[in-house]
């Protein structure tokens, strides 16, 4: 297997608010994350997504951070 197969590939980014969001897609595993860096408190939290999904992680980062802390259900953060 070669490096260029297993290094994530970035697929979006945008930074808002001294916030960082990019989503990456690694092709081994077809494995799509979306990695959050918060440079004022310099807090960084990185969170596997569904393909189906990976655009609304990506646009709504701390309502799937929340989902996967099990403080709350995905479905449950949208329809609010």
């Amino acid at each position: 297997m070669s490096a260029t197969t297993s290094k994530p590939r970035e697929l979006a980014h945008r930074t808002s608010n001294g916030i960082d969001v990019s989503l990456f897609w690694t092709r081994v595993g077809n494995v799509l994350t979306v990695e959050v860096h918060d440079a004022k408190t310099d807090e960084f939290f990185t969170i596997d997504v569904p393909s189906d999904r990976a655009l609304d992680a990506f646009r709504h980062p701390y309502a799937y951070l929340a989902a996967a802390d099990g403080r709350s259900e995905v479905s449950d953060l949208l329809a609010a």
